[in-house]
């Protein structure tokens, strides 16, 4: 949603605190697109002298870690996840209405999408806990009360700190991660200190749940 650095390296986009580049809230990547991205690496550029941590929640342990009953009422749930909280002022008002290109075409718009609430990883078949603070705004079919009370749960559950690994950068740092079974979290603790990362967006493909490998054989839609 947000343009590279420059002309010569569109796929790289800086995080930089000086023109408002936080990530202090829970969230998976861009889980507001059909086909959010498979992973990120990330490089530390310029650091705060103190603060500044990258934390990760291991979605896989957090679902495996719940009750058998909630893994079976989670399994069968649909959230929808909306973008246009966070990055919709960057279409509307930084692009200037031109959008952006993402995966060959380009977005003027952000058009809510579900994704179901337990993803299955396309390569271990593992479930993992598929919703986020950042990018997640309710649950399909239930009560506003209903939906509020499930996710602020999982959120809850996802970030206990058994399920966390926590990240102090040094200059030069690179890390990736798969985007498909974890949520992450940039501490804000440096306060007028300029932290500026650099990441690219790995492409992914469309999440599936459990129901769709319990249709047929195999891992489920690629």
């Amino acid at each position: 949603m947000v343009g590279g650095v420059d002309a010569a390296h569109p796929e790289i986009y800086a995080i930089d605190s000086s023109d408002n580049g936080f990530a202090d809230v829970w969230h998976t990547d861009v889980t507001f697109m059909s086909r959010p991205p498979m992973g990120s690496i990330l490089r530390a550029v310029h650091l705060p002298v103190a603060g500044g941590d990258t934390n990760w929640a291991d979605s896989q342990l957090a679902y495996d870690s719940l009750s058998a009953p909630m893994r079976e009422m989670v399994d069968r749930l649909t959230a929808v996840h909306d973008g246009n909280r966070e990055f919709g002022y960057y279409l509307a008002q930084r692009r200037g209405g031109k959008g952006n290109v993402w995966e060959g075409e380009t977005v003027t718009r952000l058009d809510p999408v579900e994704h179901p609430v337990i993803r299955v990883h396309p390569e271990t078949g593992r479930r993992g806990i598929f919703v986020n603070p950042g990018f997640t705004s309710h649950i399909v079919g239930v009560s506003d009360a209903e939906s509020r009370a499930i996710l602020d749960l999982l959120y809850a559950h996802l970030t206990k700190p058994e399920h966390i690994v926590r990240h102090r950068w040094r200059a030069g740092d690179v890390a990736m991660w798969d985007n498909r079974s974890t949520a992450h979290y940039a501490n804000r603790d440096y306060g007028s200190t300029r932290r500026v990362m650099h990441r690219i967006t790995l492409r992914g493909d469309q999440p599936f749940g459990p129901a769709a490998t319990e249709r047929g054989p195999g891992p489920g839609p690629r």
